[in-house]
């Protein structure tokens, strides 16, 4: 097995990166202006970074100010109507959006790159020129009151609230981003405007642009758009400082639900202290990957968990170190001790350099993998200025990474890894007992198309060569999933998926994961409606490695008893705390409800009874079954040699036994219940649901579904202004659809108040009739119709998407490159086309409509 390359080729690998021009420059009223350009693809991510964020609200801590006025800046400018905002960029093709954190506000609009001036001047009307009207200042609180309570419908958000409430008592970060429900409910317009006026003003801006443009023409664009509006008085925000923990802290919670949530944390210092780098790697060897020390005691060899993980989180001036997992209720108790005791043991073993390399190949490949897309990389830079003040702070950092030694880590575990300074808090079922709350990269151009190799036994290899980046990623897919599976075993496609991830008859599951993680690679399994396989990404100089693991895992999987048992359970785990979900839990109701006796009634990873029942051997009839020749596809797509990568596959794929797999066809054109249903669930929000049947994947007016798709969903569909904007009736309101190869649902979904189901039902049955009856505008159309493209050159970006999409066509006999006449298609869709889609389909005879409501 090839050893983990040095630090110091790990340095090489970045220093190629870090040779990237960033221009950086300050206009005269303070603005900071940076700009990098990469010509790789015709795309541009324009980001508008606000110095300011929920801690920098005041005498209003806890209001949620900084949410609040992210959201009234798409409600219109001097300019500008709201809705104008969303329409103009995405007829453009680009997509916009924004988001808040505790200490920085985000505009963002990414955009192809021929589009990248008027990208700056609508942002820079939002964030200069909003005009908070006053109407909007009032529907859109109502908005907000409903996230809220969406947010305390989600366990883990509850968990990571009484988290962060908990472990602060001095720091603003007790409090949640978007505030407190009752001290958000007294915000008045007058807070809004002067938070606004006095935090959104040029020097304490940030404008960050990445992509296929030149520097001279971005400050162009700049000065025109944000340069006239003169420097401000900006005062400094008193932030306090949180006291040390002089004693441990616990807060359980029973409420309902069906898993033990749980998060143990240490508080720890900032981004730029000088233990971060040491305090990163503990994490990354406490609980990053399967192969961590955390997941392989406490999930692997005690079974006491069903997942687990560590993260360091340190944006500012303090932060927290923390251990989360999921358990059943009955364990959590003793997953806490344990993780406590092997913290324990740890300290006195100490680390090896062998866990710290693996540590820093894995911090490696993730600096790398922020190169992959335009906003990635803006949103590196944006942190390196706004949240660190140093745009060469990644280079400090990686340098102290690499010089890390054994003693670093104990001493920085011994300092901060203490008794006293834990913070442990959980969230578990009310049933439990004693259920009261206790207190070098080269411009590689235009990227080529795939390549076909077809082997003697059928077996398939694509190739896609693309050296902009140091990353190679590999993916195997095959046919499968709930249409291959007896009806008593859904599930099992995507537990062999796993499966085939973890042990094989020459190594532990411990051992795969070691092989990969330790050079800071991945290998992971996917399953959906209609496929199923795994995917492994690797740096240039670790493709040997991988070759190795992937061989093993397709040709040599194991399928251990104890292994099958620790993942059902843990697949069973993931079943459970999605049900937890409202929409998630919703959303099932509707498939059984539409779908009836169909395979795709229970989704992929299938339910309680069925996948409970899987056992090793229902698990290799499937894997002799499916894995078969004709029903294997490798793709390879990045940095690579295509005449070294033939011989090496050829080499495996040629062991591949041979046989083919038919589709299956299972068609459903009539839903199996049709009419209006009630589900009651103990949550504060209702959520509605209408479903259709819809054109399959291949079917002829596949591309008109997707472009039906986009018109109902997103901030300028006509359907979100009215039913969020206009009437303020939900918090979220769009569509979404269940593709099959044969069959397919549709479906229109929204998240509202109690007493307002029958409002948004009737919105939505009013916007069906608009485009049944020819109403879509050919500017609606066309707007679509660009997104879409847009979209689909911004899903291109990275060497997984293009695999995933190659590999698909090639399996359902779709063109290997039909990725090139998307836009063909979707320009072909007329409005003629759209009327007669929604006769043909959303019929109120073909219905299926759910409410889950309190």
């Amino acid at each position: 097995m090839p050893s983990i390359p040095s630090a110091n080729a790990d340095l090489a690998l970045l220093n190629s990166l870090w040779r990237d021009d960033v221009s950086r420059q300050v206009l005269p009223n303070g603005l900071t202006l940076l700009v990098r350009p990469d010509p790789r693809a015709t795309l541009a991510s324009v980001q508008v970074w606000v110095k300011t964020g929920s801690i920098h609200e005041s005498g209003q801590l806890g209001a949620g100010l900084s949410h609040y006025l992210e959201h009234m800046l798409f409600k219109g400018t001097t300019r500008r109507t709201g809705r104008d905002l969303s329409t103009t960029v995405q007829a453009h093709g680009g997509y916009i959006n924004a988001y808040t954190t505790f200490d920085r506000t985000v505009y963002y609009i990414d955009i192809p790159a021929e589009h990248m001036a008027l990208a700056v001047d609508v942002l820079g009307d939002m964030v200069l020129h909003s005009t908070l009207p006053a109407d909007e200042v009032r529907k859109e609180k109502d908005v907000i009151l409903r996230e809220i309570a969406m947010g305390q419908d989600e366990p883990d958000h509850r968990l990571a609230e009484t988290l962060f409430a908990t472990a602060f008592r001095e720091h603003p970060y007790a409090h949640p981003i978007i505030g407190h429900r009752d001290v958000f409910s007294a915000v008045t317009r007058k807070d809004i405007l002067a938070y606004y006026h006095a935090r959104y003003v040029p020097n304490n801006l940030v404008v960050v642009v990445v992509g296929d443009v030149n520097v001279d023409a971005v400050r162009a664009a700049v000065d025109q758009h944000f340069g006239a509006v003169p420097r401000a008085r900006l005062a400094p925000v008193f932030v306090p400082e949180e006291q040390r923990q002089l004693a441990p802290r616990q807060v359980h919670c029973f409420e309902k639900v069906e898993l033990s949530r749980a998060g143990l944390a240490w508080q720890i210092p900032g981004l730029i202290h000088p233990d971060t780098p040491a305090l990163d790697v503990l994490a990354m060897i406490l609980g990053a990957g399967d192969s961590s020390v955390l997941w392989q005691q406490i999930r692997e060899k005690a079974g006491l968990v069903h997942s687990i993980d560590a993260t360091c989180w340190n944006p500012g001036s303090t932060g927290l170190i923390f251990v989360s997992f999921t358990s059943d209720p009955d364990k959590r108790e003793a997953a806490t001790t344990a993780i406590g005791q092997e913290l324990v043991r740890l300290l006195r073993r100490g680390f090896t350099v062998a866990q710290i390399r693996k540590a820093v190949r894995q911090l490696v490949v993730g600096e790398i993998n922020t190169r992959k897309t335009m906003s990635g990389q803006a949103s590196r830079l944006g942190i390196a200025e706004v949240v660190v003040g140093d745009l060469h702070f990644s280079q400090n950092y990686f340098k102290r990474l690499t010089a890390l030694q054994p003693r670093d880590l104990k001493r920085v575990m011994r300092q901060y890894i203490i008794p006293e300074g834990s913070t442990c808090v959980s969230l578990n079922p009310a049933k439990t007992p004693g259920s009261s709350p206790v207190v070098a990269a080269q411009n590689a151009g235009p990227r080529s198309d795939f390549e076909l190799i077809n082997f003697p036994n059928g077996t398939r290899l694509l190739l896609q060569p693309d050296h902009s980046l140091p990353n190679i990623h590999l993916r195997v897919c095959c046919l499968g999933g709930p249409s291959y599976e007896a009806s008593d075993r859904r599930g099992a496609t995507a537990l062999l998926a796993t499966l085939l991830t973890k042990d094989t008859k020459g190594a532990s599951a411990a051992s795969v994961a070691r092989k990969i993680e330790e050079v800071g690679g991945s290998f992971y399994p996917f399953s959906g409606n209609n496929t199923f396989g795994l995917a492994l990404e690797v740096l240039p100089p670790d493709m040997d490695r991988a070759w190795g693991v992937l061989s093993d895992a397709l040709l040599q999987p194991a399928f251990r008893p104890v292994t099958v048992a620790m993942e059902r359970e843990a697949q069973l785990a993931s079943i459970k705390e999605a049900n937890d979900s409202v929409v998630s839990l919703g959303g099932k109701i509707l498939r059984k409800k539409f779908f009836g006796l169909h395979p795709f009634a229970i989704d992929a990873q299938g339910e309680e009874q069925g996948l409970g029942a899987v056992t090793p051997v229902d698990l290799i009839k499937l894997y002799r079954r499916l894995l078969r020749a004709g029903n294997v596809v490798l793709v390879v797509a990045g940095d690579f040699s295509p005449a070294k990568v033939k011989v090496a596959a050829r080499k495996l794929l040629m062991r591949v036994p041979a046989g083919k797999v038919e589709i299956e066809r299972k068609t459903l054109t009539v839903p199996s219940e049709i009419g209006k249903f009630i589900e009651i669930q103990p949550r504060q929000q209702a959520v509605v649901y209408e479903a259709y049947p819809a054109p399959s994947l291949l079917a002829s007016d596949f591309c008109v579904g997707e472009v039906m798709d986009e018109l109902f969903s997103g901030m300028s569909s006509r359907l979100f202004e009215r039913v969020r904007d206009e009437l303020g009736l939900a918090y979220f309101v769009r569509s979404a659809r269940i593709i099959g190869l044969d069959t397919a649902m549709f479906y229109f979904y929204a998240g509202t108040a109690p007493g307002s189901e029958n409002a948004v039902l009737r919105e939505i049955a009013r916007e069906i009739k608009r485009v049944t009856g020819g109403g879509v505008e050919p500017e609606e159309l066309q707007r679509c119709q660009i997104r879409l493209k847009a979209a689909h050159r911004m899903s291109m970006q990275t060497n997984s998407s293009r695999a995933m999409q190659a590999g698909l066509n090639m399996l359902y006999g779709q063109p290997l490159n039909d990725w090139k006449n998307y836009d063909s298609r979707i320009d072909q869709v007329s409005l003629g086309d759209l009327a007669k889609f929604a006769r043909t389909y959303f019929r109120p005879g073909l219905r299926t409509q759910l409410t889950v409501r309190p």
